[in-house]
């Protein structure tokens, strides 16, 4: 059981280019499709890659607030619980954070209720 533990540890910590050369190996010498061998092989290095590229917090940037300044301003202040100077400051330092750190849902909602009323806003 050692030895497979041992060879799964070393197929994980393959570089590209060692996944490319063995799947040359599997389809050339075992008759194994290249796809099926990256994939089996390069599975579990691309998980932890697309873990740390995947983001799951994102930022509402106030871009502008367009025509409707007193709207934005109000949904400004309903959204971040600030009082109405904070809320109005916020607008006027646009570009400016308006959500920090949110899921991707919340970031959405808060989009679509910031265009709603008239802002431009950008998620990142």
């Amino acid at each position: 059981m050692a030895d497979i533990k041992k060879f799964a540890e070393e197929l994980v910590n393959l570089s590209v280019k060692e996944v490319q050369e063995l799947a040359k190996i599997l389809k050339d010498e075992y008759g194994i499709e290249p796809a099926a061998a990256a994939v089996a092989v390069a599975a579990p290095a691309a998980a932890g890659a697309a873990a740390e590229v995947e983001q799951t917090q994102f930022d509402v940037v106030l871009i502008s607030a367009g025509q409707a300044k007193l709207q934005i301003v109000k949904v400004v202040k309903e959204l971040t619980g600030l009082g109405l100077k904070e809320a109005k400051d916020l607008v006027d330092a646009a570009p400016k954070a308006i959500k920090e750190k949110v899921s991707k849902a919340e970031a959405e909602q808060v989009k679509s209720q910031i265009e709603e009323a008239g802002g431009e806003v950008e998620i990142k």
